[in-house]
C-alpha cells in the first residue's frame, strides 16, 4: 500500500497528521531532526498496527533530507503523500536577526520544502498521482515574527509554483494555513487540523483546493507554523 511521509514529525501537527494517515491504514515514514523526537512520534503511531519508519534528518541539510526520503521509499515504496511540516519558529523584529540567521530560517521554512518536492514530485507526476502538502501559517505578516512571516509567505508562493509545475500531471500540491496557536482542546487542536491534510489528499481532482485556512487572519499566531523537532 502506498505510504505517507511526514517531514517535521514533532509533537504537534506532525504527530497528529501521522496518526491521521495511519488510522486509514497507510504506513508512515517520519522525519525529524532528532532521534528522541521521531521515536516519540513513532511510539504513538505504532499501536495503530501500520508500519512506521522513523528517520532523522535536518530539513535544511539537502543531502540528509534527500537520503531520508530515499530511505523512506526503500522501506515503504514511492510515497503517495508527503507532508512538509518543518519550521523555525522564533520571535524577531525587523533588523534584529543577522543575515545568517535569516538564511538559516529560510532554509528550513521554505527551501527544505522545495528540496523535498523536487525529490518526490517528479515521480508522482510520472505516475499521475500523489499529494504534496505543506503546513503554512501567518496569513497576515506580523512584525514581531519577521523571519516566520517571510517564510510562510514564501511557502504560499512555493505551493503556487509547484502546483503550476506538477498539478497538470496529477500531483495535488496544497497548503494548510494554520492561523492560530496550536494546542490540544482549543480551536486549534492539532487533531482537528490534521483532518485538513487527509481531506486534501483524498479530494477528487475536479475539487482540488490549493489552500485551506484553519482559523482566520485575526487569530494569527506563530505557534501554528509547523514543528521544528
Amino acid at each position: 500500500m502506498p505510504g505517507a511521509v511526514v517531514i517535521g514529525a514533532g509533537p504537534g501537527i506532525g504527530r497528529s497528521v501521522a496518526l491521521r494517515f495511519a488510522r486509514e491504514g497507510l504506513p508512515v515514514a517520519l522525519v525529524a531532526r532528532t532521534g528522541t523526537t521521531v521515536e516519540a512520534v513513532a511510539g504513538a503511531v505504532a499501536p495503530l498496527g501500520v508500519r512506521v519508519v522513523p528517520l532523522t534528518a535536518d530539513s535544511a541539510d539537502e543531502t540528509a533530507l534527500r537520503a531520508a526520503l530515499d530511505a523512506a521509499a526503500d522501506e515503504l515504496g514511492p510515497p503517495d503523500v508527503v507532508v512538509y511540516n518543518a519550521a523555525i519558529i522564533q520571535p524577531d523584529s525587523p533588523g534584529e536577526l543577522s543575515v545568517r540567521a535569516h538564511l538559516d530560517a529560510w532554509a528550513v521554512n521554505v527551501v527544505g520544502a522545495l528540496t523535498a518536492a523536487a525529490h518526490v514530485a517528479p515521480a508522482m507526476a510520472e505516475r499521475g498521482s500523489g499529494s504534496f502538502i505543506v503546513t503554512g501559517g501567518m496569513p497576515e505578516p506580523e512584525p514581531r515574527y519577521v523571519s516566520l512571516s517571510l517564510g510562510k509567505a514564501g511557502v504560499r508562493a512555493l505551493v503556487t509554483l509547484l502546483d503550476k509545475e506538477y498539478g497538470p500531471s496529477g500531483v495535488h500540491v496544497a497548503t494548510v494555513t494554520v492561523a492560530g496557536a496550536v494546542a490540544p482542546g482549543t480551536a486549534f487542536d492539532p487533531d482537528d487540523i490534521a483532518e485538513h491534510y487527509w481531506r486534501l489528499h483524498t479530494q477528487p481532482r475536479h475539487r482540488w483546493e490549493r489552500e485551506v485556512v484553519h482559523g482566520g487572519p485575526a487569530a494569527a499566531m506563530p505557534d501554528a507554523a509547523g514543528d521544528r523537532p
